[in-house]
């Protein structure tokens, strides 16, 4: 088999222009396509396709799910995305933008509750099934042909029309011979798509995409790759290992792998949520603590707000440091109580800080929760009476956040963190 309709998943033994069953256009076609086992399913525009899927009213407008006024984007409908909105851009830019959109809080237990359902099918397919979020994960499928009487790619297509179909919301998949790659296919043919990248075309299809293009690449990290004259995959690809491995460590041995479409990684649902983490790279080399610790606290309540978010707890901290060789290294802490506050992250992350940060320069930091676990009543006697507090006032932030946006709250250590000076204090009586 090497084509499928994605309408009455009919197969062919090669892709034809429409399908000969029911005259659809929506062919999936290619060499390897009943070789290949690893997908990646990614939800269009998760959050946006659920609020208009419960408001049909909706349907041809543009949404946009997050804070209401002085917030952020959580995500945006493709019809908003027309108008160049994006997640993770301030809402006052994106009403700017789009000034017809309808803004939507993000209603978190709703989403989880569809990525549920979702979710429950595809681990009906393989019990290889890898989270990243709430909206996509990994599938292997490998071994499941005679479970489910047909190839892969006709299983994967049936599972995109059922959750459109039972569920309303639409997924994209890609289909690849590993992880790496499944994941950039399924970004290749949004909304509703299905793209196939084979192992013998992955290093020209990677080729002249920007570094950018591979993960844990930000935009600091491009840049010092550009400057080093890395700016296309490509240019990773043919350059020595060694060479890269000297210039950037264990990470430049990987980019080197991943530049020629090389991805030993399987799918291992023990991965699943192991762990919450947050990290941020510096525009400038750090070296003082102050200055260390006031990037580290906004990345604390990252992880925290994450975690409740997610009726989470965790019982390790786990610091990261990045120094200007490019070389990391993690200290980590387990805690007597497990803790979701980023009161607790944050006191105990500097705890480790402290003893690393001794004139050595540093270019990125990162803080990550781990040893989750389903969050317990926070009235218990499980939690410590302080961290109990710092749970009912950290919740109640959350939701003025929610209700006016992700500004609405805004420590003087975060603010200070972002403006890199002093926070003058407020005269009494003003």
């Amino acid at each position: 088999m090497k084509a499928v309709c994605r309408d009455c998943l009919a197969a062919f033994g090669r892709r034809p222009a429409r399908c000969g069953r029911c005259g659809s256009p929506r062919i999936i076609g290619h060499v390897e396509l009943d070789r290949l086992s690893i997908a990646h399913l990614d939800c269009d525009a998760f959050y946006a396709s659920v609020e208009k899927r419960d408001r049909p009213e909706l349907r041809d407008r543009p949404v946009i799910v997050g804070g209401q006024v002085r917030g952020v984007v959580t995500t945006a409908c493709y019809i908003a995305r027309l108008s160049g909105v994006r997640s993770a851009m301030p809402m006052f830019q994106a009403r700017k933008l789009c000034p017809e959109a309808v803004i939507i809080s993000p209603d978190f237990r709703k989403y989880r509750a569809v990525s549920h359902q979702i979710f429950g099918k595809v681990r009906a397919l393989s019990p290889l099934v890898q989270s990243l979020s709430l909206d996509e994960a990994w599938l292997d499928l490998a071994g499941t042909e005679r479970l489910h009487g047909e190839p892969h790619a006709v299983t994967l297509a049936r599972l995109q029309l059922e959750i459109e179909r039972e569920i309303g919301v639409t997924v994209s998949v890609g289909l690849a011979p590993n992880r790496f790659l499944a994941k950039i296919a399924s970004d290749l043919d949004k909304p509703r798509g299905f793209a196939v990248i084979g192992s013998a075309e992955a290093a020209s299809f990677l080729a002249p995409r920007p570094v950018s293009i591979l993960p844990s690449v930000g935009q600091v990290f491009a840049r010092s790759l550009e400057a080093a004259g890395y700016r296309t995959v490509g240019d990773l690809a043919s350059c020595d290992a060694n060479d890269l491995f000297r210039r950037f460590g264990a990470h430049g041995g990987r980019l080197a792998k991943l530049a020629r479409g090389e991805d030993s990684r399987c799918v291992d649902p023990g991965e699943e949520r192991k762990s919450i983490s947050a990290e941020t790279t510096f525009s400038t080399d750090l070296t003082r603590l102050a200055e260390l610790e006031d990037r580290l606290w906004p990345l604390c309540d990252k992880v925290a707000r994450n975690a409740r978010a997610s009726d989470l707890t965790g019982g390790v901290v786990t610091l990261k440091l990045k120094r200007t060789d490019f070389r990391i290294f993690t200290r980590r802490r387990a805690l007597d109580s497990p803790t979701q506050t980023a009161h607790t992250l944050f006191q105990e992350a500097r705890q480790l800080l402290r003893p690393e940060a001794k004139g050595q320069a540093y270019r990125l930091i990162g803080v990550g929760l781990s040893n989750l676990h389903e969050a317990l009543d926070i009235e218990s006697d499980f939690f410590p009476d302080a961290e109990a507090r710092a749970r009912r006032s950290e919740s109640m932030a959350d939701s003025l956040r929610e209700r006016f946006g992700a500004q609405a709250l805004i420590s003087a250590r975060q603010l200070r963190g972002r403006t890199g000076r002093p926070v003058s204090k407020t005269p009494r009586g003003t």
